[in-house]
Order: structure tokens, then C-alpha cells, then sequence
């Protein structure tokens, strides 16, 4: 239901004295979150191996699913009539559904970009498949998530300062059609999306743009696309500093431990990334002693829990020896025992970021972790 027929709010509890660290929490039709925090991905209404239980056992807050892969299968008309994306996949908890910009951008060679919308072909069969910014609203208010994405355009990194002014007065354009095509704004909260790739200025216009539109929220695009750590963590401040303080900012495409610390530290609310299930799914976990690879045979023999200071299903019921033996074997349990301790990793992380903001104790955890993953500065590591 919607909240005095507003889609969201966002109360700011408490910046931290020290850093520009947010702790907040949003309301949403299908339940209340707390920020900063950490979205698991689930591309086709799933996240890859883990069912709705397992969410709720990790204590998953919010999943990010896929507007553009939905609307090719099943087809968003499905997903309508099943009664939303909730019903359909049986998770109760909110959902955010992205607008399809970043798909269309790694399309790459595929597509053409004109001011109507983008024309490209479908990565399945071949087929041409053009997308607009009604049509990306469209598909996602069919799909019913509590959160969606304004359509934008993911420019590459590098791009010239003269490409990167098009586009984004391009994508302010897009974006101002979409809130006109909107149908569910008392129950579905449209964020903006600020790019402006690594253009100071450009970066300060189209956030300054979006605000004047005065969407529920606003996503920070065009990172993680290949440019360095501090690139990337200069992009975010140049964002930031434009963007209201009592609407969420939401990180797009972020998941590494410095990623999560580095955008905490510069107000981040919201993160998501596929990083956790995708290395999980290839043997690599994510724990608090560093990142360790559960292939090697050095666990051969290790009947020690995954991680002692871990509550998930993979840590409290198995062995390393198990778990190794079970991705030399490319058993799909064993995949989805490591994915459910990557996410599980991540949120805890999350919750323990919280807590150090209550405690202004912040850059103590992120020395900690930092330690443990061999992290110099958090400006130029993958941060796994």
C-alpha cells in the first residue's frame, strides 16, 4: 500500500561526526529498510541459486531486478498479470528494478542511440528490439517494484567532454519523459540518475537538473564501467555534493569492501553489484579474513567452518572440505552455498557499517577490513 500517496520516505537518523556517513532508513509499500545497505542482484527475478527463504534467512533487505531481461522473458505483460514481480517470484520484501540503460549499454557495436531511444538487437535471437524511455517505464511499472529507474544512457569510460554533454542532455530529456509516462508514482518511487562520466561540471549540471525535478531519490551512474578506484570515488563526490540531504543516493553497480566503505564514507545509501554470486558461482569467497579461493588444495583436508565469525547455512552446517569438494565437482550446491555466504557477507558487513555510524566509529572498521584484505588506501584495489 502506499504511504500517505507518497511512493518512499526517507528519515536521515544520524551523520556521522567524523565522515559524511549516512544512517538512515526508508519506508517503502512493502516494508522498511535500513541504510546503508547492500542489494542483492536478481536479474530474472531470482537471485542466481537462492530462493526467497534464503534471502529472509540472510537478512536481505532489498533485490535489484531486471527490466530489460524481463521484458524479453517472460515479457513484462506476464509478470502484470501473475500480479507484479512480487507475487510472481513470492518475495514480500521491496524490490528496485533498474531501467534497462545499463544492458543496452554493454550491447555496445549493437546499438544506435537517437533521441527518441535506443535501437539495438536482442542479445538472444537477433532480433531488433528499439527502447524508450515510456516503454522502460512501462515494462517497469508492470513489473510493480517499489523502486525504479528513470531510462538513461550509460556512457563508456573514456568519453570526450563533448559526448558526455550530449548524452546527458539527452538523458535529462529521457528522464523528464519518463516521470510524464510514470502511471504509479503514488506507490513506485522513480529515482534520477546523475551521470556526467568524470566532467566535474557536467557532473554538478545533471545532478542540479535532476533535483529541479524533484524525483524520490537519486542513483549515481557511470561508475564501475573500467575507470580507476579514485576516478570512480571522484565522480561520487562530484555527484554528492549536489544531491538533497532527505532523499536516498544510490550507488549503481558497486560491491567490492572498498567500493561499499569508500561510498559509505561520501554519504552513499544504497548499493548493489552481481560481484558476490558471480565470483561465488566460480569458487571465490568472501570472508573476514580476506578473500580466499575454495578450490585450492590446501582446504582439501580443512574441516573448519568457511568463516568462524559467519551465522550463514555455509558456514554453520559445513566444512571448507565440503565446500571445496563440492565446487571441484561443479556441484550446484556448492555454488549456491558460496553464494548465500557472499550475500550474507556483504549484509553483515552492512549491519556492521550501521553500527559504527551510530558509534562514530567508522574508519576503525574500515582500518580493520581493510587490514584483513590487504587494502592499502581503497583507491586502487579490486577490494575483494
Amino acid at each position: 500500500m502506499a504511504l500517505d500517496n507518497q511512493p518512499l520516505k526517507y528519515t536521515l537518523l544520524k551523520t556521522e561526526k567524523d565522515t559524511g556517513a549516512r544512517l538512515a532508513s526508508i519506508e517503502t509499500p512493502h516494508g522498511v529498510v535500513q541504510t546503508p545497505m547492500f542489494m542483492p542482484v536478481g536479474t530474472l527475478a531470482t537471485v542466481k541459486f537462492l530462493s526467497p527463504e534464503d534471502l529472509y534467512n540472510i537478512n536481505s533487505q532489498v533485490i535489484l531486478s531486471n527490466t530489460y531481461h524481463l521484458w524479453l522473458r517472460p515479457g513484462s505483460d506476464i509478470v502484470k498479470e501473475a500480479g507484479g514481480l512480487h507475487k510472481f517470484m513470492n518475495y514480500d520484501g521491496p524490490i528496485l528494478t533498474d531501467s534497462g540503460g545499463f544492458q543496452v549499454f554493454s550491447l555496445g557495436k549493437i546499438r544506435k542511440i537517437v533521441e527518441e531511444g535506443v535501437h539495438f538487437k536482442n542479445h538472444l535471437n537477433g532480433d531488433a528490439l528499439f527502447l524508450t524511455p515510456e516503454i522502460s517505464i512501462q515494462v517497469q511499472n508492470d513489473l510493480g517494484a517499489d523502486i525504479i529507474m528513470s531510462f538513461d544512457e550509460c556512457p563508456p569510460y573514456p568519453a570526450t567532454y563533448e559526448y558526455m554533454k550530449e548524452s546527458i542532455e539527452r538523458t535529462v530529456r529521457w528522464a523528464k519523459r519518463g516521470q510524464e509516462a510514470h502511471q504509479r508514482p503514488h506507490d513506485q518511487a522513480l529515482f534520477g540518475i546523475c551521470q556526467g562520466g568524470e566532467f566535474s561540471d557536467l557532473r554538478e549540471w545533471h545532478a542540479k537538473q535532476l533535483v529541479d525535478m524533484d524525483f524520490p531519490g537519486y542513483s549515481i551512474g557511470g561508475t564501475s564501467v573500467g575507470e580507476p578506484k579514485d576516478v570512480m570515488y571522484k565522480m561520487i563526490e562530484d555527484t554528492i555534493k549536489h544531491l538533497p540531504e532527505d532523499k536516498p543516493r544510490y550507488l549503481m553497480g558497486v560491491g567490492s569492501v572498498d567500493g561499499l566503505f569508500e561510498g559509505v564514507l561520501r554519504g552513499v545509501d544504497m548499493f548493489d553489484c552481481v560481484l558476490p554470486t558471480r565470483i561465488a558461482r566460480h569458487g571465490a569467497a568472501m570472508t573476514s579474513v580476506g578473500r580466499i579461493n575454495m578450490k585450492s588444495v590446501k582446504y582439501e583436508r580443512d574441516f573448519s567452518p568457511l568463516d568462524a565469525n559467519c551465522d550463514c547455512e555455509a558456514c554453520t552446517k559445513y566444512s571448507k572440505a565440503y565446500l571445496r569438494h563440492l565446487m571441484r565437482t561443479n556441484e550446484g550446491l556448492g555454488m549456491r552455498l558460496l553464494s548465500i555466504h557472499n550475500l550474507r557477507y556483504l549484509l553483515k558487513l552492512m549491519e556492521d557499517i550501521r553500527e559504527a555510524i551510530k558509534d562514530d566509529r567508522l574508519l576503525a572498521l574500515r582500518d580493520e577490513v581493510y587490514e584483513a584484505y590487504g587494502i592499502a588506501d581503497g583507491s586502487n584495489t579490486s577490494g575483494f
